[in-house]
Formats: structure tokens, C-alpha cells, sequence
């Protein structure tokens, strides 16, 4: 069905007239091959037969070397194409000639095709190195065929070709001279792309069903359609699924490379802050000196805080520790002191060592 449509399009690109497009030589590559004529090909040119070998040594433009290669060319693919390539380019100067079997014939000694004759001749025309087509080809060539249409040699591969009760249909053509072999081209052909088809039959039916055919389009029972469309459901499903797998997977995979760049920076902030705070606080450190320098700065502040710094030469002469908390004793039981250390402070001076020095220090300047 599908090769039906394909067909009409191209018959509706190529809509001249068959009547224009038989005989006369081919004018560019960008036009059709032609038909050939019912009547066969006619010339004002003697057709003298040819040899191989004067073939190859090239022949007046006026008179090419022309080639006849006959097949199905069903479902026209690469292989049909690089066959005709070669009978092409057979000869310097060659006029190709493509045979193409009828509907009957072929469903007669071969089998069915999927596509129809005239589809076929339509592929044919289209292709660039073919000149000529001829419609309702015979399945064995005969001397009259031959001599009809003018043909010099026939090209095709050099296995024998068993058909319609023959061991090979080009056994008298070999045996005339007039065969050409051309190579197979291997991986493919018309078979493999049927055998490709029927393999993954369910495939192509599922597909065909989502792209809008019918049930009655593919030949497909009522509960056949509803299993492959409940199967194209599941597998829509299942194909959801595993892209939501995927991009979770994703998520999850991104997830961790950030917690990881994450948990490198921690310890590397970790590290970077213990070893300021050890340079900082550690022995040796900043804060260590600072306590070092406040310490002495203290020190020298402070007349208690060493005998040094004391302005009274000892500890002991504080008033606070070298008093004891023992009961008072009698004026004779008392040791002497020094003048220093028996000096007693007046009536509403400060006891605080720093007014006592003060108010010294003014004394003594009173006294010079």
C-alpha cells in the first residue's frame, strides 16, 4: 500500500505523455529515461553486429553499443542500481536498454511482488543510468526480441539463472557471444528486504498502526489490533519510566559530585581555619606574645606586681600584706621598724600607695 502511493506521486511527477517520451534520444539527466517503442528500435544507421573487442575500442556517436539487461526490480534498491551502473560503463559509448517483466510473468515463474509493473517501470525510468525501458519484457530472450530492438549484448551477473524449466535462460545468449557479466552486489537484495519485513512483522504492524493505518490497511484482525495497541501502550510506559530512571540517576550522580565538592571545601576551610587559629593562639603565636606584652606592660604599671616595679623595695611593705590580723601588742613588745616602714599616714590622707607616693613626692618638693 504504501508502494502504491510512493507510485502514484511519481506518476503524478511525471505526467507527459508516454507517446512524448518513446523514442529519440535522451536530452539530459534531468528528464526520465524513455519508453521503448512497440514497434522496436529503428534507425537510418546500418546496425552491423558488434564484438566485444570493438565495442571496448569505442564506436561512432551516431551508433552506440547498445545493452540490454532484463530483471524484476522489485522493491528497487542499491544492488538493481550498481548492476545497471556497470552495464552502463560496459563500453565507451553505450546505449543501456532495461528490460522490466510483467505483473504475469513474474507471479507466474517467480512469485508475488510488492509492487506493481507499473510502479516498477516508474522506478526504472527515474534511474540515471538507464536510457531506455522496455514494458512487459519476455522471461527468455529469443532471436526475434533481440533483432527487434537492436541489441548487441546482454548484461548480467554470470550465475546461472534457473527458471521456467531452464537450467540458465542465458545459456544461448553465452553461447552467441553476446554475454556480459556484471557483479552482485552482496547484503543485498529484494529478498533480504522481504526477509528484513516478515522478520519483525509485529514491528512494522505497530508502526504502521501508530502512524494512522488501519486494522483492514494491514490485513490485522480486530483483537490483533487492540493487543498491539494495548503492547504500543506498555512500551510507551515502559519507555517513561526509563526516562524518568535516567534523568534520576542524572539527579542523584549530580547530587553526589556536589555534596563531594562540598565535604573538599569543608576540610579545606577545616584546615585553613586550625592552622590560623594555631599561628594565632598556639605557642609562639600572636595572641602568646600579646599576653607577653600586656603582662609586662602590667608589670610596669603595677608597684605590686614585682620588687622591681615597687616603688617601696619589697612586698612586704604593702600595707595590706605586711599587716597580720593579730591582736595589737604593747609599744614595748614591738620590734623596731624602719623610718620607711613605721611611717604612719595623717588624718584624711589616701591609703593607696599611688596617693601615698603622690603625696610624698609633693612633700619633698615642699622641702626644696
Amino acid at each position: 500500500m504504501v508502494g502504491r502511493r510512493r507510485g502514484s506521486r511519481a506518476t503524478r511527477g511525471s505526467q507527459q505523455p508516454q507517446q512524448q517520451r518513446t523514442g529519440g534520444p535522451r536530452k539530459s539527466l534531468r528528464e526520465p529515461a524513455l519508453f521503448a517503442k512497440e514497434a522496436g528500435y529503428e534507425s537510418e544507421v546500418p546496425h552491423e553486429k558488434l564484438t566485444i573487442a570493438q565495442a571496448k575500442r569505442g564506436t561512432p556517436a551516431i551508433r552506440p553499443v547498445r545493452v540490454y539487461a532484463d530483471g524484476i526490480f522489485d522493491l528497487f534498491h542499491s544492488g538493481h542500481a550498481r548492476a545497471l551502473m556497470q552495464a552502463k560503463n560496459l563500453f565507451p559509448n553505450t546505449h543501456l536498454i532495461v528490460g522490466v517483466c510483467s505483473d504475469e510473468l513474474t507471479h507466474r515463474y517467480k512469485g508475488y511482488t510488492v509492487m506493481t509493473e507499473s510502479e516498477r517501470y516508474e522506478a526504472l525510468i527515474h534511474c540515471r543510468y538507464v536510457d531506455e525501458v522496455v514494458r512487459d519484457a519476455p522471461w527468455t530472450l529469443s532471436p526475434d526480441f533481440l533483432k527487434k530492438h537492436k541489441i548487441d549484448f546482454v548484461a548480467h551477473d554470470d550465475i546461472p539463472y534457473t527458471s521456467a524449466g531452464s537450467e540458465d535462460v542465458y545459456k544461448h545468449i553465452k553461447e552467441a557471444g553476446m554475454f556480459v557479466a556484471t557483479q552482485r552486489t552482496d547484503g543485498i537484495s529484494t529478498s533480504d528486504l522481504i526477509t528484513r519485513i516478515v522478520r519483525d512483522y509485529d514491528l512494522y504492524v505497530r508502526r504502521n498502526l501508530q502512524r494512522g493505518y488501519t486494522a483492514s490497511d494491514l490485513n490485522v484482525s480486530f483483537i490483533r489490533e487492540k493487543k498491539i495497541r494495548l503492547q504500543n501502550q506498555v512500551d510507551r510506559m515502559k519507555e517513561t519510566v526509563k526516562t524518568v530512571e535516567e534523568k534520576s540517576k542524572h539527579f542523584v550522580h549530580s547530587v553526589e559530585e556536589k555534596s563531594q565538592d562540598l565535604i573538599h571545601k569543608w576540610e579545606e576551610k577545616s584546615r585553613e581555619f586550625i592552622s590560623n587559629f594555631l599561628e594565632s593562639f598556639g605557642p609562639g603565636g600572636a595572641w602568646h606574645v600579646i599576653q607577653e606584652k600586656s603582662g609586662r606592660m602590667l608589670q610596669a604599671l603595677s608597684p605590686y606586681a614585682s620588687p622591681v616595679a615597687s616603688p617601696l623595695g619589697s612586698p612586704s611593705s604593702s600595707p595590706t600584706r605586711g599587716r597580720s590580723p593579730s591582736p595589737p601588742s604593747s609599744p614595748s613588745s614591738q620590734s623596731p621598724r624602719s623610718p620607711r616602714s613605721s611611717a604612719t599616714y595623717p588624718k584624711g590622707a589616701s591609703a593607696h600607695p599611688s596617693t601615698s607616693l603622690s603625696s610624698m613626692s609633693e612633700g619633698d618638693d615642699d622641702e626644696k
